[in-house]
């Protein structure tokens, strides 16, 4: 719960921060652009990681009716992630990133992420082998299906190689970071925002309603088309960019199939509740789990929406998804844990809820507080999107100045963040009530033990699906399978990135002084409000230039291709200005575009370049495959250092202040004048 409070004041801080320029109070450790990704990783990894654990380490003893295998283990693992969040709280803020949505953490972590989750599987499945109840129950299902997906997903997208003791390179490169990022992305979604939170659905609805699933057959089907078809979805976040048109194309196919076994959880839980409607009234805690499975269908029928193409290119890059991804969080996430909170708290103290009032008033504060913050979005995204694309008959863009569409969804995001403060108010509400729970419990329980059976060992099925329950490895390998076969068949032919580059249009790698700068750029979390990815749409066209090819990309690593864009697209922005106005603009935006919502970087004027790590990192770069010559990796420093005086001389020569070749805002200015400058067709 501490987690859960920290992350939803870092998300109405960073709300604010885009209504109210100034909140970034010209403090770099709490930017927007390292704000959102420390909020994004303590509302799943902190909060919602947090309450799957406490969930299914409460839930599997019951269902599997044994203790769990090791309470060392156990004891490790608590302590790890806590320490993993611990060490991302710090590195985040001070700009250790890798860019790279949901997978931000730079390498030490990402080994301390491996080793505890290896240590949460040896528990969990030690647990299934000496369990005392042969049939696995459904929510266990789940379970399995998201330790083994989340170690796959985790290890394959944090392959990269050092170079300093907090950063790194990912051994991937452009079209095929891109791909293996947004197959990590949407499925770190998937089996970490929603199977592991249907299994604690399976288990906890039932029992806070005291009725069996509403239907067994259901439970099957939908989990194995779930688990088969969900890690294919991944290319619907790249369309209409360089990605192959064949893995758009699937993306797409499979987040519209995905309607089905989605929507196949949502009924099973709501109609769990067939007969027990009026626990509405009498238990306020099944209004969280109605709503939470509310929101799940909502977000479910939303997301293969957005993965159709013609909404996509209306919606991608927009506040829509956004709005989407946090009525998913905090609709069905956010409300499915505080439910299970509420239920779970009483029973472990072995008392009664302080106050079912405050728990109603908590639930219609943050229903509210989660409308206001959707709708804002919704209403925000398409706007954006329609001015973005409004093109006169004539041809012309009809809001040709960027700004003109960011000024006009402000007043949209005061709206947001009053929807996260009700959201923040409802969880103090409940911080409240549970303190007050906790501490009328009597001081003095009487340990009880039991004596539990052995069950189901002894039973004869025909039933096929009913014998593999009893078999946990089985069980896990076939669940494996499903997610594996899918995953091969779309990355491996993308890995062979030769297959989609033309030779005439391959361009230069960046300079040595263009990668300190790029470095710089992905610290400051610039990625996190620009793409470098122009649509082959003919508004885009029309306001960035030509469409991007894949050999624009295929030596970034990490790709930057992208997410959301709450400032133009800047793959074309190289030599669109002269050098003072980038300085200009990244000392007070406001001095070259009236309005911005941009925030200042001052600290760029002070902060001297690291010019000898380059030579270790264009090392690394030319060993995964970059075309460096060995001159120029061996002497990067003096290469880097010869550039900047030429762009310090003009700075001074236009009235910037003398002495700046030394600084950062030189190299970040060198690789922006880079962009969309390298191909041989320029």
């Amino acid at each position: 719960m501490i987690w859960a409070g920290a992350a939803f004041l870092f998300g109405l801080i960073a709300a604010l921060q885009l209504a109210y320029w100034p909140m970034n109070a010209n403090l770099e450790w709490i930017t927007f652009g390292r704000l959102r990704p420390l909020h994004t990783n303590a509302a799943i990894f902190a909060f919602a990681g947090n309450a799957i654990f406490a969930g299914i380490y409460h839930s599997s003893q019951r269902l599997l009716k044994t203790r769990m295998f090791s309470d060392v283990l156990s004891k490790m693992h608590f302590w790890g992630w806590q320490l993993i969040i611990l060490a991302a709280a710090i590195t985040l803020p001070l700009g250790y990133t890798q860019s790279k949505e949901y997978a931000e953490l730079e390498w030490p972590i990402d080994i301390a992420i491996t080793v505890v989750w290896v240590i949460f599987a040896v528990n969990f499945f030690g647990t299934i082998r000496q369990r005392r109840e042969k049939h696995m129950y459904v929510a266990i299902w789940f379970y399995i299906a998201t330790i083994i997906t989340v170690a796959v997903l985790h290890i394959v997208n944090s392959i990269e190689i050092p170079v300093g003791m907090l950063q790194s390179y990912p051994v991937y490169a452009g079209i095929q970071d891109a791909l293996v990022q947004w197959w990590y992305g949407h499925n770190a979604v998937a089996f970490f925002l929603t199977t592991p939170f249907l299994g604690l659905m399976y288990y906890y609805v039932p029992k806070a309603a005291n009725r069996p699933v509403y239907s067994y057959r259901l439970s099957i089907v939908h989990f194995w088309s779930l688990v088969f078809i969900y890690i294919w979805a991944g290319p619907h976040h790249l369309l209409y960019t360089s990605l192959p048109e064949w893995a758009q194309t699937l993306g797409m196919i499979f987040s519209v199939m995905l309607w089905a076994p989605s929507w196949g959880g949502m009924i099973n839980g709501l109609l769990t509740l067939k007969g027990s409607w009026h626990l509405l009234r009498t238990e306020p805690l099944i209004k969280f789990f109605v709503a939470a499975l509310t929101f799940y269908g909502m977000s479910t029928f939303e997301g293969p929406l957005l993965s159709i193409k013609s909404v996509s290119a209306l919606g991608h890059y927009t506040d829509w998804i956004v709005g989407h991804v946090h009525a998913g969080a905090l609709g069905w996430n956010g409300f499915l844990s505080f439910g299970m909170i509420y239920y779970l708290v009483p029973r472990l103290w072995k008392t009664e809820l302080y106050s079912k009032k405050l728990l109603e008033n908590h639930f219609w504060i943050s229903l509210t507080g989660v409308l206001l913050y959707y709708i804002s979005m919704v209403v925000a995204g398409i706007t954006q999107g329609l001015m973005w694309r409004a093109v006169t008959p004539e041809g012309q863009l009809v809001y040709p100045d960027f700004i003109e569409t960011v000024v006009r969804i402000v007043p949209l995001y005061w709206v947001r963040a009053l929807g996260g403060a009700l959201f923040i108010i409802g969880f103090f509400m409940m911080a409240y009530n549970i303190y007050k729970t906790i501490k009328k419990a009597p001081k003095a329980v009487e340990q009880t033990s039991y004596e539990v059976q052995r069950t189901g060992f002894d039973e004869q099925t025909q039933d096929t699906h009913r014998k593999l329950e009893g078999m946990g490895f089985t069980f896990s390998v076939l669940a494996f399978l499903a997610i594996i076969v899918g995953s091969i068949i779309e990355i491996y032919p993308t890995l062979s990135l030769h297959r989609y580059v033309n030779p005439a249009n391959i361009v230069e790698p960046h300079t040595p002084l263009e990668i300190a700068g790029r470095d710089i750029y992905i610290r400051e979390g610039c990625y996190v409000c620009h793409s470098q990815q122009i649509r082959p749409i003919a508004s885009e066209v029309l306001r960035y230039g030509k469409a991007s090819t894949v050999e624009e990309s295929m030596y970034d690593r990490p790709f930057q291709w992208g997410s959301k864009r709450t400032g133009p697209d800047l793959a074309r922005l190289g030599k669109k200005y002269p050098n003072l106005w980038h300085y200009s603009h990244m000392i007070d935006p406001r001095a070259v575009t009236p309005k911005s919502i941009m925030p200042s970087y001052p600290w760029l004027v002070e902060k001297n370049t690291d010019f000898l790590v380059l030579r270790k990192k264009l090392s690394v770069m030319s060993k995964l495959g970059v075309p460096y010559d060995s001159e120029v990796v061996a002497n990067a420093d003096i290469h880097a250092q010869k550039q900047a005086q030429e762009i310090a001389a003009d700075l001074e020569s236009n009235g910037a202040p003398k002495g700046l070749a030394k600084k950062e805002i030189v190299a970040l200015i060198a690789y922006l004048q880079s962009l969309g400058q390298k191909g041989k067709a320029q």
